[in-house]
């Protein structure tokens, strides 16, 4: 009976500090592990994302999942998204919640590095009024890696999310289920020191950019240029 409350006491301490209040520097971390995630893919030619693919891109997602806890066998991540808007600039990355992912263990079996390019506008909005299950809320296949840019087909690009993840095993235009995002209010919040929510921050331009968050956004502009201003004319 000891050694059973023993465990059990073990497994709760290990599990505190999941629990605990988040400060701003974890959420600065979560967001340079994010930017770390996506250049380490665009590095590596086995998991790049094509040209093609960045192209149609309305909104990327960059998650990082694991599992946790030694009896309770939780499951949680986090992970930034943004948009393309109208205009054809970049939003500021905004923080979501991510878990319960089951597109294959990396190695370890420890955590999922995973990048989703959607590509309609309604796809993101989904996060405004719910979690969005992704390959149930809305359809997800494995997206074509650089290696096979030019066998990307027209039926693809029109799938809503393409779904990146280091797993070989994986092929382009399998469906796959990737787990859930939801939006993480309070994590925007204590970041941008704002009362503004998700779709203010998504969708306007009323928070700049914090230091923090330059370098992502910086390397997301160079892989998927914004549109051009249209040049004025001439008096």
């Amino acid at each position: 009976m000891k050694k059973i409350l023993l465990i059990a006491l073990t497994a709760l301490f290990a599990a505190m500090p999941l629990a605990r209040a988040d400060g701003r520097s974890d959420y600065v971390k979560q967001i340079e592990n994010c930017e770390a995630i996506i250049r380490e893919f665009m590095a590596d030619k086995n998991h790049a994302i094509p040209d093609t693919v960045l192209r149609e891109a309305r909104a990327i997602v960059i998650t990082s999942q694991f599992e946790a806890g030694l009896i309770f066998g939780m499951k949680g991540g986090y992970g930034v998204i943004m948009v393309k808007r109208g205009d054809g600039t970049w939003s500021i990355p905004v923080l979501i919640r991510a878990g319960e992912a089951s597109v294959g263990l990396q190695v370890g079996g420890k955590s999922i590095e995973t990048v989703y390019i959607i590509t309609d506008d309604a796809t993101p909005k989904v996060l405004f009024t719910k979690r969005l299950n992704v390959g149930a809320d809305a359809k997800a296949v494995a997206g074509p890696k650089y290696a096979e840019a030019e066998s990307v087909s027209k039926e693809i690009l029109k799938v809503p999310v393409l779904v990146y993840v280091k797993n070989k095993g994986l092929m382009a235009g399998a469906t796959v289920k990737a787990g859930y995002m939801s939006r993480n209010d309070d994590a925007n919040r204590k970041f941008y020191n704002t009362e503004y929510t998700m779709p203010e921050l998504l969708y306007g331009n009323f928070v700049p950019p914090p230091p923090e968050v330059q370098p992502l956004m910086a390397f997301i502009k160079q892989i998927v240029p914004e549109a051009e201003a249209p040049a004025q004319a001439a008096e």
